[in-house]
């Protein structure tokens, strides 16, 4: 079942048009904007990717792939979406073994985690299967790929069906590299000013953070959790700040992205982060 956050009217308040990711894992960035008269637009993590591209938003919190592919895209707060071991709202199940995977299925939703599940088929296992895109709204049982990947609130709850494997795959990627994990980032089109934006967007995690218990109350029964589940999912599986080790591993992620081709040639990752604070 996807759980979705309702849609408020857009940017209230606000000239900056703000775009946010529509799961609970964001909840915690965006805790108290609507009270500072900063109006926020949901939508999945792909498609504010789009928009954003497109000029329909000025600061999106974007799957972390779209910064290295976007157009002088820049990081405008320490914010983030990233985790330090598990983060179980990101889950790869296998029918097969992973060296033995030729077609993966892939949430439509996902982008970064599509990315990042490809490097790890392929560096761990040498394996570059066909890539098919699983619908919002389809589940496990609509496709008989060798491997499907579901992400958001629909991958923290248990799926039915006969798996050999689960990869969480902010947990391999921890186990792989040493380092952190970042799924998404606050970004801005090139030219936007947001001096007036970053300190709230900052602000609001530090809150968020503040609030997680009260968070994981009023969110728990819509995303089908205990109130305990969903506060250990928001304080333990999830990290919000972008810190040295977070750019050590973007910087990383771009690399084997770059070299698989899933992500343009030549980006200069400490450039689009100089100005996050």
């Amino acid at each position: 079942m996807v759980n979705r956050l309702p849609v408020q009217p857009p940017f209230e308040g606000s000239a900056i048009r703000i775009g946010a990711v529509q799961y609970l894992n964001t909840k915690p960035l965006v805790y108290g904007l609507a009270a500072r008269g900063i109006g926020v637009a949901y939508d999945l993590p792909s498609r504010l990717a789009d928009q954003l591209s497109a000029g329909r938003l000025d600061v999106a919190l974007i799957p972390s792939i779209e910064l290295f592919r976007g157009d002088g895209y820049r990081v405008v707060s320490d914010a983030c979406i990233g985790c330090r071991g598990p983060v179980m709202s990101v889950k790869l199940y296998f029918r097969t073994q992973p060296g033995r995977v030729a077609r993966l299925a892939v949430d439509e939703g996902s982008r970064t985690s599509a990315t990042l599940a490809r490097i790890l088929l392929a560096e761990q296992h040498g394996v570059v299967p066909q890539v098919e895109v699983l619908p919002i709204g389809a589940g496990l049982a609509d496709t008989s790929a060798d491997a499907v990947l579901l992400i958001g609130d629909r991958a923290i709850g248990s799926q039915r069906g006969s798996f050999q494997l689960i990869w969480d795959l902010g947990d391999e990627w921890c186990r792989w590299t040493g380092l952190p994990f970042v799924f998404a980032v606050w970004a801005a089109r090139s030219g936007v000013d947001m001096r007036h934006v970053e300190p709230l967007l900052t602000a609001a995690r530090d809150a968020g953070r503040a609030n997680l218990a009260s968070i994981a109350a009023a969110e728990a029964a819509s995303h089908g959790l205990t109130v305990p589940q969903c506060l250990s999912y928001l304080r333990d599986n999830l990290h919000y700040e972008l810190g040295p080790r977070e750019r050590a591993a973007l910087a990383r992620f771009y690399r084997h992205a770059e070299a698989m081709a899933l992500a343009p040639a030549g980006f200069d990752v400490a450039v689009s982060l100089a100005s996050s604070v």
